[in-house]
């Protein structure tokens, strides 16, 4: 039996085994034979053409009748052409024109692409809309027809021509980095950078560019390729640079004297045929080394909730803003009338309708309701994570006397992680796998705080402990995937926890748990809370939850605020229909299951007949 080989990883604490090791890059690819080969012809390509003055002295452009068509061999190693240029020296200058070429059109299409594709996938609306048709109206162009006529408009200029080809090529990576950001914006653990006060540059930098850069690498090492052939074809065609040695024009030559001179196809035709296709396969294997050592995370895509059909439920005869909490001067976060609606077929689907809440330093309130009564999106017109197509308006949404409302996205961003927190459901989906936990957890502390590195280190150490990780060491190094739920739940909570928040919401913090890792998480958020003050609004359809953590409630039923009233009352004299029909579902006073009847042995099975 084979042993699969493993990459050991640093030692976990107390002697337990070592943390496996993400393979890195090289490595991977080196061990594919294929990306060896393709690696040493492209470097012998590339050295070859370099270095050409170090390998030949003779001159690429002169000429001389006497030594046309001259064999191998001499001082024409390769031969010579028909007009008796050297056709190594050709060879090797030429392919510094090509690869040069190749380059350029490279380059220029990644700084189109690139920028452009992840400003549109990552803030969509219109700039995603103009964008995408000016790229559909350049892939409409006919590419041959366009570079012909910038040819015949700027002259024949080898680089120009390749510039404007990387403009013709830009439409393709704009396409395929802004649809690998609409794949990644959404995952939880953006939202979740989002939240932590973290600003767009720096998530796009951190979170959304290693998704990214695996296809792009990919792409570009297919395209420079191409930009090879179609160079070739334009310096073919006697439309390139007058007076350069290149891969094009030997073939030009080559054709011309295809009768006389067959052999003049070999040296050009053999050295683009080598290089495309080493470049080709690179690329493959390029693709396989990243997927395999991790770098292309292919995300399992977890939305967050959308908006729901409308639904035609009768509204309730109470208050919808009714709320018994703080009064609007002594309250830390304050929402009045809030309402959250979508676009729909039919017109607009309210999600919201008419919420208001409010919480004081150190009170725990609990926003409690079927999937779909709009509790989250309340919690997330609150943090400002409602989705771009989301429609949200209210009299009052205020933290501390401020009015979000108001606020640019710098100042949001310095409000949430700083001073507004978040622990979201689901928590193996808010973690990065790209990274791992010690830095997720170190970014908006070095942000909000402007600690050092070492700094950062020691309060993320010091929270994993707190919040109950026997190992924090272990988990400090280790990557999403390498850790349980409960424990990524607990990450999620030192995370929230961080910057020592006044306010902390949080959104379903157990439904992914079992019933004991439940409990602990439940006790863990209790006491963080009364241990700093905090004010805490728990997102939750669990009665069980509500009553052990919540000091008051407010019931949502399809997007209204049915009953909000002190924990103890709710349970002991509920008012509204929804809230009793709520609490009789737990089971918790129902009269026991009567016991199952015998059930009598069976008979022998009956045997088919054949």
């Amino acid at each position: 039996m084979t042993v699969p080989e493993t990459n050991p990883g640093p030692a976990a604490p107390g002697g337990a085994a070592p943390l496996p090791r993400r393979s890195s890059l090289p490595r991977r690819l080196l061990r594919n034979p294929m990306a060896v080969v393709c690696l040493a012809v492209l470097a012998l390509v590339v050295l070859a053409s370099v270095c050409a003055p170090l390998l030949t002295s003779a001159s690429p452009t002169r000429s001389s009748l006497n030594d046309a068509f001259a064999p191998m061999g001499g001082s024409h190693p390769l031969g010579a052409d028909s007009v008796g240029r050297d056709i190594l020296a050709r060879l090797l200058y030429g392919g510094r024109v090509s690869l040069l070429g190749g380059a350029i059109a490279v380059a220029v299409a990644l700084l189109i692409g690139v920028p452009s594709g992840l400003l549109a996938g990552y803030y969509r609306g219109r700039l995603d809309a103009v964008a995408s048709w000016v790229a559909s109206l350049v892939m409409a162009a006919p590419a041959i027809m366009v570079l012909l006529v910038a040819i015949a408009a700027i002259g024949p200029n080898t680089n120009a021509a390749m510039a404007v080809l990387g403009v013709i090529l830009a439409p393709g990576v704009f396409r395929l980095v802004r649809a690998s950001v609409t794949s990644v914006r959404e995952e939880l653990y953006v939202d979740a950078a989002r939240v932590s006060g973290l600003g767009d540059a720096r998530i796009v930098r951190r979170h959304i560019l290693p998704v990214v850069q695996a296809p792009t690498i990919i792409q570009s090492a297919q395209m420079f390729g191409v930009a090879v052939v179609i160079q070739a074809g334009i310096e073919f065609l006697g439309l390139g640079s007058a007076g350069q040695a290149t891969w094009g024009a030997m073939l030009n030559d080559a054709f011309a004297n295809l009768y006389t001179a067959p052999g003049l196809l070999v040296a050009p035709g053999l050295a683009i045929v080598v290089s495309v296709a080493a470049l080709g396969l690179l690329a493959n294997a390029l693709r396989d080394a990243l997927l395999e050592s991790g770098y292309a995370v292919p995300g399992a895509r977890a939305r967050r909730e959308k908006a729901p059909k409308a639904r035609k439920a009768a509204r309730a005869s109470t208050d919808p803003a009714a709320d018994t909490g703080a009064d609007d001067g002594d309250a830390l976060l304050t929402v009045r009338n809030l309402k959250v609606t979508y676009p729909s077929p039919g017109g607009e689907s309210t999600v919201v309708d008419g919420v208001s809440l409010s919480v004081r330093r150190g009170e725990v309130v609990g926003l409690v309701g079927e999937s779909g009564s709009g509790k989250s999106q309340t919690a997330f017109s609150v943090l400002g994570l409602l989705p771009p197509e989301a429609r949200c308006e209210a009299d009052r949404i205020s933290f501390d006397g401020r009015d979000l409302r108001r606020l640019d996205r710098r100042s949001l961003n310095s409000l949430r992680g700083r001073r507004i927190a978040y622990v979201p459901q689901e928590p193996m989906s808010n973690l990065d796998p790209s990274f791992r936990i010690g830095t997720q957890l170190a970014d908006p502390v070095r942000l909000h705080l402007g600690i050092s590195a070492k700094e950062a280190r020691e309060r993320a150490l010091a929270l994993l402990e707190r919040v109950g990780i026997a190992e924090p060491e272990r988990v400090h190094d280790s990557y999403p995937h390498q850790i349980s739920g409960g424990m990524a739940q607990r990450v999620l909570i030192a995370g929230a926890v961080s910057c020592d928040p006044d306010l902390l919401i949080a959104d379903e913090p157990t439904t992914a748990l079992d019933v004991t890792v439940q409990a602990e998480v439940l006790d863990l958020l209790r006491e963080l809370q009364q241990e700093r003050q905090m004010g805490l609004v728990l997102v939750t359809h669990n009665f069980g939850v509500v009553a052990d953590i919540c000091d008051r409630v407010l019931v949502m039923q399809t997007g209204r605020v049915v009953e909000s009233a002190p924990v103890r009352r709710l349970f002991t004299d509920p008012q509204h229909p929804y809230t009793r029909m709520l609490l009789a579902s737990t089971l918790e006073d129902a009269p026991p299951r009567t016991p199952l009847p015998d059930i009598p042995p069976t008979a022998a099975p009956v045997q088919e007949k054949v």
